[in-house]
């Protein structure tokens, strides 16, 4: 299984702080954010219709 963070790439396996939801715009991606992106307000897009949020 692959968990990476959409933003940074960083692998989540292991970690316990980071978020993962449906794109708000489409909801048929998964997004998945490091604390780090998510604390900085990184965007992200989403692979699908790329969304582009914060």
């Amino acid at each position: 299984m692959v968990l990476k963070c959409s933003t940074c790439g960083v692998n989540l396996i292991g970690q316990s702080k980071f978020v993962k939801f449906q794109c708000p715009n489409c909801s048929e991606t998964t997004i998945i954010r490091c604390y780090q992106c998510k604390k900085n307000a990184n965007p992200y897009e989403c692979e699908k219709c790329k969304f582009r949020g914060p």
